[in-house]
């Protein structure tokens, strides 16, 4: 296992961490319940612990706030101590400066540990990026550090970059964690926010570097150009050497659901040449083909130009079309199921579409927007957490 410089912190951690958003579920559907599979996960995180494995990452929400429980339980009896934990508190959830620390208090009881080695503010977003400043929650934080509570403050962030830029600048954060691959080089907080952290200093935390799952099973197009090139890598493997090639990445996140998941991933992160500059430039323009196919697999011409919005029933119509074209083009419904849950949460879902017809008469594209919103909900409903 290689180990990278964590910002300015002053150690080191595992190219590989362990995501626990991801851990073994047992599904049940009748019930509508899939709780973690304990006695899986407990095997999944002690392993990574004995193993090299250095950082693990989890967060207050994760598995209906079951995550952090079952992994301070994996960890007690010893193994806490091999492992750098990062935990986020969404903001959401912090609706009292009293409530900031009850949650800190919560989230050390089911950790089992006197301390969080990062502690996050989970999912920065820019409508909530004011309310964050003025309810002066780094403020917060930073009594949690003087107490010993915490050791570092950090946030994670899903968005475009001019958001991003600022709130990195704001404020001297130990670390930051945002979604990268070669998909999202030109989306999310794009490559150029690896690079503004890098300049900075700041420690790199990459999520989502297989977009939850999705790139590790190429449709035939895709695997076509992989087939191809002269030099041969498995398709899970030339998405984390996209990312490990960055010198500014501290840490690759991985959210494995088996034992053999991680045990290749161990290997791939443990090979001699799984350090910055791992990729030619005969690698890049393949993988850069490869997002040019990928980009190209869509079902539903939507642009996202919002002119169907507002939808009088609250549709989210083109973030419910966006994840069936996930879907569709990476061939894996699993991360848009995922994504969708959160849709239906905030009444956002393609069901409650009564076939008005307003959104189809704006639609630039003359999309059947009633037909493909029942098309989608379909492909899309189900998910259990």
């Amino acid at each position: 296992m290689h180990y990278r410089n964590y910002g300015g912190t002053g150690y080191q951690v595992s190219a590989l961490g362990l995501g626990c958003m991801r851990l073994p579920r047992n599904v049940n559907e009748e019930k509508g319940e899939a709780p973690v599979n304990r006695e899986k996960a407990f095997e999944l995180i002690r392993y990574a612990a004995d193993n090299g494995i250095t950082y693990v990452d989890t967060a207050f929400g994760y598995h209906g706030t079951e995550s952090e429980a079952v992994l301070g339980e994996a960890l007690d009896g010893g193994r806490r101590e091999k492992v750098k934990i990062a935990t986020k508190q969404p903001f959401g959830e912090m609706k009292t400066q009293g409530h900031i620390r009850r949650n800190l208090e919560n989230t050390l009881k089911k950790l089992r540990s006197g301390y969080i080695d990062m502690y996050l503010i989970h999912n920065i977003q820019k409508h909530t990026w004011a309310d964050i400043k003025k309810r002066n929650i780094i403020e917060e934080f930073e009594k949690f550090r003087s107490e010993g509570l915490i050791r570092g403050i950090g946030f994670s962030y899903h968005g475009q970059y001019p958001a991003f830029k600022e709130v990195l600048d704001f404020y001297d954060w130990d670390m930051c964690q945002i979604q990268q691959n070669f998909m999202d080089l030109e989306r999310e907080a794009t490559e150029e926010a690896i690079f503004q952290a890098g300049k900075k200093g700041c420690a790199l935390v990459i999520m989502e570097p297989l977009r939850g799952g999705s790139l590790a099973s190429p449709p035939a197009p895709v695997k076509a150009i992989y087939d191809a090139h002269p030099v041969q890598h498995a398709p899970v493997e030339w998405a984390f050497r996209h990312l490990l090639n960055y010198p500014q990445v501290s840490c690759i996140l991985s959210g494995m659901t088996t034992l053999d998941q991680l045990k290749q991933n161990i290997e791939i992160f443990s090979k001699a040449d799984a350090v910055p500059g791992c990729m030619t430039g005969e690698d890049k323009e393949m993988l850069a083909r490869v997002k040019a196919k990928y980009d190209s697999i869509v079902m539903i011409p939507c642009t996202r130009c919002e002119y169907c919005t507002p939808c009088p029933q609250g549709v989210g119509i083109p973030e419910v079309f966006s994840l069936y074209n996930e879907g569709m083009m990476f061939g894996a419904f699993d991360q848009p199921r995922r994504g969708y849950m959160w849709t239906t949460r905030f009444h956002h879902e393609a069901s409650r579409c009564v076939a008005c017809g307003a959104c189809e008469k704006k639609c630039p594209q003359r999309i059947e927007i009633i037909k493909n919103l029942h098309i989608a909900h379909e492909a899309l409903k189900g998910w259990l957490e």
